[in-house]
């Protein structure tokens, strides 16, 4: 077995330097790339930044056959196939918005093509029948299910698209599993365990999420936006702020570029808009982002020197997982939460909104289907595009109420929500050929003009779709530009552009029924709010906490229960000053009792009297000049004196 280790793992090293450069892994990346190299399911808990993605594109480099990779977030599965590509590793990416022509295309792509590697898939797509029945004609050499923690219903980002992946362990039953995520809790682990149906035998590897270098810090502070300008102010670099609203991401990110260079971000942008402006922040044209928490997994940025809460997270899994996109880089870094004494009751009142009345979801239920026009017995593995603005509008509903409705109706089986759709964008000429001549072109929109005749036909006559990636590759403009230029043709009548957009759509898995009738189950509802309402507290005593060392509180949540303490956090270092003014004190109390003495014999009470009584100082001054003979204590009159 020695034998067999050393040479799987010189392929590793050799994959390793060939296609990323490196010369070595980082802790626990080997461990977990030998399991499932050796086809074991495994789990693997890595913090943020900890090199996960390693863990299962170089074994997949080294076997036979397609690895299939389940992402949740179309940007991230985008990324990773562009950066294979990039090393000439041939990958694909499979998700909502891509035509059955370019799904097909893929697929037999990976049929047979001996030299595909990565399909990377989103998790709704798994529920697809074109996907499903190709499968099995795809040889596939392991199952790698990022984020895993999403699985599960115990977890703080469950998405019940996640529990479609068994499928994949009932078409494929031989090809290994590894679920990798940076935060879980043993209830959470055995929970993903359960969900992808691992085999008995499955291996489990843990990196400490011990950050050295990360310092967590809880302010309090009454008025929090100018305490985000102060600490913008003094710990310079890249930085991301998080808040709880879509507007007061916007409204803070107004406030903060009248002095440093910010951006917003949230869920309520349009995805090219969102990749747009993250990409400002990577690139460090902006220096601080303020999002919501739409921004989160993938984002691949090193040298975040601070992330500040301006609202409290609703877990502590959210709130390390968020923190930790400060400093992978492993120089040091802050994650700052601002606090008030309100903010507890704030994070209960969240509650309300996360599991409104059952009442209130059946009457959801009833008017989505009366909003799309659904009748009773119908609707059955029907699919509808579904305008959530348009539907909050009509019946004065917030956003977040109808998602949360919508989240748990999916989990009690009665529809399947799918936010994840993308429309591509669509143009079409309003002028003629002949018209296009009249026109005053800039260079760029030449260019521009010149591509769209070249590469789509009949778009003088019918709307075209089109690729804004495509032309920016072709044209070698960046996609922003592209975009920039479409809008400005529309604008001039030159072409109908319909912009790039998201389209939620809803399933429904069952005939529509009577509201009344829908049943919630308890473990959907009652017990999910039960352990939402642990999950606050958690958050609420982390934020409380005046005591004990910040990094060990974290720690111990994800039961890492052997650290110690950080020694840069604000509690440590408030500890280390109190203790440096005690020795201070005790230091200039030690020369003050040697002076006095030198003068005369006292008594340990006369002392105590010329020191303000302060008993226990005086005693480890006393006991410490006894020790050292400094003094010689006669215990007949319990008189001190100086040792000469």
């Amino acid at each position: 077995m020695n034998n067999e280790n050393e040479v799987n793992n010189k392929q590793y090293y050799d994959a390793l330097r060939l296609y990323w450069g490196y010369s070595k892994f980082r802790p626990l990346q080997l461990e977990i790339i030998n399991s499932i190299g050796q086809n074991n399911d495994t789990i693997g808990l890595m913090p943020t930044g900890g090199g996960k993605s390693l863990t299962f594109q170089v074994p997949a480099m080294c076997k036979k056959g397609v690895c299939l990779v389940i992402t949740p977030l179309i940007a991230l599965m985008k990324d990773q196939v562009q950066n294979l590509v990039n090393k000439n590793i041939i990958a694909s990416a499979i998700y909502s918005g891509l035509t059955r022509e370019e799904i097909l295309d893929i697929l037999e792509q990976c049929e047979v093509n001996n030299k595909q590697k990565f399909l990377y898939l989103s998790p709704e797509r798994l529920g697809s029948e074109l996907f499903l029945k190709r499968l099995p004609f795809i040889n596939v050499s392991m199952i790698v299910v990022d984020e895993a923690h999403c699985i599960s219903q115990w977890g703080h980002d469950f998405r019940p698209s996640y529990r479609k992946i068994h499928l994949l362990r009932n078409i494929l039953p031989n090809a290994p599993i590894l679920a990798l995520t940076a935060t879980a809790t043993t209830d959470v682990i055995n929970d993903i365990a359960k969900q992808l149906h691992l085999k008995d035998s499955y291996k489990i590897f843990r990196k400490s999420f011990f950050r050295n270098n990360l310092a967590y810090v809880i302010r309090q502070v009454d008025t929090k936006i100018e305490a985000v300008v102060h600490i913008l102010n003094n710990v310079p670099g890249s930085a991301i702020v998080y808040v709880a609203t879509q507007r007061r991401a916007v409204d803070l990110a107004k406030i903060i570029n009248n002095k440093i260079p910010t951006i917003a971000y949230h869920a309520g942008m349009s995805n090219y808009e969102r990749d747009f402006r993250q990409q400002l922040w990577q690139n460090n044209e902006v220096r601080v982002i303020v999002a919501t928490n739409a921004f989160g997994m993938g984002i691949d940025k090193p040298d975040v020197r601070v992330v500040i809460h301006l609202d409290a997270p609703q877990s502590l899994e959210a709130y390390f997982q968020e923190a930790g996109r400060a400093g992978r880089d492993g120089k040091k870094a802050y994650a700052v939460l601002l606090y008030n004494k309100k903010d507890p009751a704030a994070l209960k009142k969240t509650l309300s909104t996360q599991f409104p009345t059952k009442e209130f979801i059946k009457l959801i239920y009833q008017r989505v289907c009366d909003f799309l026009e659904v009748g009773e017995g119908y609707g059955e593995n029907k699919t509808y595009a579904f305008n959530m603005l348009d539907f909050c509008w009509k019946y004065q509903l917030a956003k977040n109420l109808l998602e949360n409705s919508m989240s748990i109706l999916e989990m009690a089986g009665y529809i399947s929500l799918n936010t994840e759709q993308e429309n591509s964008s669509k143009i079409k000429f309003t002028c003629t050929r002949e018209e296009l001549y009249d026109y005053n072109f800039n260079d760029i929109e030449v260019q521009v003009v010149d591509a769209l005749l070249r590469m789509y036909t009949g778009i003088f006559t019918d709307q075209a779709t089109i690729s804004e990636a495509k032309l920016s590759e072709r044209l070698k403009i960046s996609r922003h530009t592209i975009y920039v230029t479409l809008r400005k043709l529309n604008h001039d009548g030159v072409i109908q552009h319909i912009p790039f957009k998201k389209s939620p759509l809803i399933t429904f898995l069952r005939r529509r029924v009577d509201a009344e009738s829908i049943v919630i189950p308890t473990h959907i509802y009652e017990q999910r709010k039960e352990r939402q309402q642990t999950r606050m507290q958690s958050m609420i005593n982390y934020m409380t906490n005046q005591q004990e060392c910040r990094s060990k509180v974290l720690l111990r949540y994800f039961n890492d229960l052997d650290s110690e303490d950080c020694g840069i956090c604000d509690i440590c270092l408030s500890k280390k000053r109190d203790g440096k003014q005690n020795n201070s004190r005790l230091q200039y109390m030690y020369v003050q009792i040697e002076n006095i003495l030198k003068q005369q014999p006292l008594t340990i009470a006369q002392i105590r009297d010329i020191f303000n009584k302060n008993y226990n100082e005086i005693a480890i001054v006393l006991d410490t000049m006894i020790k050292n003979k400094v003094v010689i204590y006669n215990q007949d009159d319990e008189t001190l004196k100086w040792n000469n």
